[in-house]
């Protein structure tokens, strides 16, 4: 039995034109996705209510239903346009995957709550699909198996993910303490009797401001010796 493709998907893929009933040319889909990304954004994902979203446009919420079915398609619309166009790579694999991953760490720090829908879902929308087909260009010309290679970005992706979503609960106000007062609380409750790794951490400088760059820089420079290693074995 083929599988039924959702609407939503057929839009984007251009399989299916976008709704457009009724008059009130000024109420695109573009201008209703472009506006509730930007309420996501700033107030996070649970103030973003399709009565909210009319509102700021101006219309009657019964309006945007001419364009989108429900928030669940709504959702998808926004994950689509969401991230953008990916960067473009310098050459050489370590690189390109290295500019690829900080491009997609710097979308999840501007809309954290792509980290919420898009949980345990395989990208499908084709502004997701590009950013994957552009990671797996970064291997052009080595000699990895095309299973290795797409292995390797989500191993990436999947650092990348986890990095962000800590930081996605701090900026969302979902998190109980601040950004900056995390490491002041944890150090607090934290005694070196009871997590002596992790005291020793702290007291070393673990939850200090500028170290969040450094730590992620770092994590991903080890992911990045193991596929290294991989690469060197098949020349």
């Amino acid at each position: 039995m083929p599988m039924e493709i959702p609407r939503t998907l057929k839009v984007l893929w251009g399989l299916e034109e976008r709704r457009n009933r009724g008059p009130q040319p000024a109420l695109t889909l573009d201008r209703i996705v472009a506006t509730a990304i930007e309420i996501a954004d700033r107030d996070g994902l649970a103030a973003l209510s399709m009565a909210r979203l009319a509102e700021r446009l101006g219309s009657a919420p019964m309006s945007l239903y001419r364009h989108v079915a429900s928030k669940d398609e709504l959702l998808v619309f926004m994950q689509d346009a969401a991230p953008g166009e990916p960067p473009m790579l310098p050459p050489g694999w370590r690189a390109g995957l290295g500019a690829w991953a900080r491009g997609l760490k710097a979308v999840f720090h501007r809309h954290p709550w792509i980290l919420q829908v898009s949980a345990g879902r395989p990208p499908l929308e084709p502004g997701q699909i590009a950013w994957l087909d552009r990671g797996l260009s970064a291997f052009d010309g080595t000699p990895l198996t095309s299973r290795e290679r797409f292995q390797a970005v989500m191993a990436t992706l999947y650092y990348v993910r986890g990095e962000a979503q800590i930081f996605a609960l701090l900026l969302t106000g979902e998190a109980d303490v601040a950004d900056d007062a995390y490491g002041a609380l944890i150090g607090s409750l934290v005694t070196a009797d009871r997590f002596p790794a992790l005291a020793a951490a702290i007291a070393d400088g673990l939850f200090a401001p500028e170290v969040e760059d450094v730590t992620f820089e770092t994590g991903l420079s080890r992911l990045f010796d193991g596929i290294e290693l991989l690469v060197s074995t098949k020349n």
